[in-house]
């Protein structure tokens, strides 16, 4: 008796931590498309060339850092090429 409730309990933590695993992966992945969607629209609005800097361009070092970086990524980028730094 006491080992089926063993492996109950072994069930629902196993299922506790895949449901925690699978909605922090989630959030990740909208972050990563949302960082290259506004890569995206950075580039085509040349929105960078408002404030008298180049276009990011999509070198792989940019795309990487906006894929893992996400939204602040994408914000570290824009900082760092208005201070003349770039990647």
């Amino acid at each position: 008796m006491s080992s089926i409730l063993i492996a109950i309990i072994l069930i629902v933590l196993i299922l506790a931590i895949a449901y925690y695993l699978i909605k922090q992966f989630s959030v990740l992945v909208i972050n990563a498309v949302l960082g290259f969607f506004l890569l995206f629209i950075l580039n085509f609005f040349h929105i960078m060339e408002w404030v008298g800097k180049p276009d990011l361009g999509y070198g792989l070092a940019t795309i990487l850092i906006c894929i893992v970086g996400g939204v602040p990524g994408i914000l570290i980028l824009v900082l760092l090429n208005i201070f003349g730094i770039t990647i």
